[in-house]
């Protein structure tokens, strides 16, 4: 497993390299563009919410005293709550309404490491497809995250676990993102439950994809860049281990 998610951090910098190679970032425009505006739109309504959801939570406690100390721990709570949220909305979202440019990207990538041919052209069929498959995946994935999320939000609540709760869910969403990033390649090859076993086989693989993915998010640029390069290093992942899979 931790090889496997070495593999997923350093696949990276090769799938940077691969892109410019195959000269294959044209595909990344209109994925970068609709990001870019998606996210933007999360950070504004998270950090206009935050503050909100702080009042709220300061309006029910009855008393004076500690009122400036827990005024401080519901700030952080409620920013720390709708970050989280955010985040999960935007990288469902994301994968879904990308996915029609997402999956020819990811096939150009697996057709110059493989030499097999999918001859499958764009069409208006195949993106409805894709995005009835992302959709069937991501509801999937975020009953389970949510429920693994808020599991671990809820013991985030005891001061001393709070560090290692946080670090638990970071990891938990990486894994989510990881197998979304998959599976424009699994789509080919499985179907959605098939592709499911798969990622748990791999899921060392998947969660370092979804570190460097996230972690892009958090600095800005990812919003441009995270989409394409986390497909790419994800098919790069999932087209060595097919063979063996199969």
């Amino acid at each position: 497993m931790l090889s496997g998610f070495i593999e997923g951090i350093t696949s990276y910098a090769k799938a940077f390299s691969l892109i410019s190679k195959l000269k294959l970032w044209k595909h990344a425009m209109v994925p970068a563009l609709l990001s870019l505006i998606f996210g933007g739109s999360i950070i504004f309504g998270a950090y206009s919410l935050s503050d909100n959801i702080g009042g709220w939570l300061i309006s029910w406690y009855p008393w004076e005293r500690g009122l400036s100390l827990l005024t401080k721990v519901a700030t952080v709570f409620s920013g720390l709550l709708t970050g989280i949220l955010g985040l999960l909305i935007y990288k469902y979202v994301i994968l879904i309404l990308v996915s029609p440019f997402m999956t020819p990207l990811s096939q150009k990538v697996e057709e110059h490491l493989t030499g097999q041919s999918f001859d499958e052209p764009f069409s208006v069929g195949k993106a409805i497809q894709d995005i009835i498959r992302g959709i069937r995946v991501s509801l999937k994935n975020i009953i389970k995250e949510l429920f693994f999320v808020a599991g671990l939000f809820l013991f985030g609540l005891i001061p001393l676990l709070a560090p290692f709760t946080t670090a638990l869910i970071f990891l938990v969403q990486s894994y989510y993102a990881g197998f979304g990033n998959m599976d424009y390649t699994l789509e080919r090859h499985f179907n959605v439950k098939q592709s499911s076993q798969f990622v748990k086989r791999n899921r060392g693989f998947a969660i370092g994809n979804g570190v460097v993915f996230l972690g892009l998010l958090m600095i800005g640029i990812g919003f441009v860049i995270a989409p394409p390069l986390a497909t790419v290093a994800g098919t790069m992942g999932v087209s060595k281990r097919l063979d063996k899979a199969k």
